[in-house]
């Protein structure tokens, strides 16, 4: 069986190599490849010129820096849908895997498979550093009037399951790719994994979360982010309106699509919280 890595990055080639590196460490169900395709995302640190030297099997895909995460990942799930594969690995460039991590998703994917006779996505869950807290993985809606306001849940002995999820580690099989498609063009950098988890619930398709934990992935802080009270307004309004913010366009598909009725209140009330 033929497994598609999907990886985007920019500038960041420390990290980039090191979760190449365990990637390459991974330890591997017999009878099961590995293809990596890689969106090199407008990279002046020497990314490119790096991983081709060090790993000259990575399909890299060259952007001109303005894909950013999800717009990259759909070039690359672009470009493995093209070939064929029995799944799809999404796989953020800060995530470094535990050798037995791909072992541990595909296995969930056929247990819940023989359980349900359904295939499903399976998502991996990080912590950070010091292995203390939940960083990253399968989340769940906290109620039903905060239909944007999500719980990370920890993973278990068992399979669990989840609403959506983190796109920093996750397995996607072929069956399920048809049935849903690449993530949304429309996003710039987040809410395409997110919104994916949640197209798939809306057409019956379940989400689990991969027993234990996958890798190491740090938390991003809301320091220095349009979230980062400390800021000036006028920073933190230019820090929202960017691709890597809230970008109105991108925010208005989002709640447009997931919000029903109330979408324009979910719309409207990030940006109100910033200005007043």
């Amino acid at each position: 069986m033929k497994i598609a890595v999907l990886i985007t990055c920019h500038n960041r080639k420390t990290k980039t190599l090191a979760s190449l590196e365990s990637l390459f460490q991974s330890v591997l169900p017999e009878g099961y490849s590995l293809h990596i395709i890689l969106v090199d995302d407008g990279s002046t640190d020497g990314t490119n010129e790096t991983v081709l030297a060090l790993y000259p099997s990575v399909d890299i895909i060259k952007g001109n820096g303005d894909l950013y995460w999800n717009k990259g990942m759909h070039r690359a799930f672009a470009r493995a849908m093209e070939m064929s594969f029995d799944a799809y690995l999404w796989l953020n460039d800060d995530t470094i895997l535990y050798p037995a991590a791909i072992d541990t998703l595909l296995k969930t994917w056929h247990l819940t498979k023989s359980q349900t006779e359904t295939d499903a996505i399976i998502v991996g869950s990080t912590h950070g550093l010091d292995r203390a807290q939940l960083t990253y993985g399968g989340v769940v809606r906290k109620s039903a009037f905060k239909r944007f306001r999500y719980i990370l849940v920890e993973p278990s002995s068992q399979p669990v399951e989840c609403h959506a999820m983190n796109g920093n580690c996750v397995l996607v099989p072929h069956a399920v790719a048809q049935c849903i498609g690449n993530l949304e063009p429309g996003f710039s950098h987040a809410m395409g994994d997110i919104d994916y988890g949640l197209r798939a619930r809306k057409v019956g398709i379940k989400l689990w979360i991969a027993p234990a934990y996958v890798g190491i992935c740090e938390w991003n802080s809301n320091s220095g982010t349009f979230n980062d009270r400390a800021l000036p307004l006028n920073q933190r309004w230019k820090k929202m309106m960017h691709p890597k913010g809230l970008p109105p366009k991108s925010w208005r598909l989002f709640t447009c699509r997931h919000g029903g009725t109330f979408w324009p209140l979910y719309f409207v009330w990030p940006y109100l919280r910033v200005l007043f």
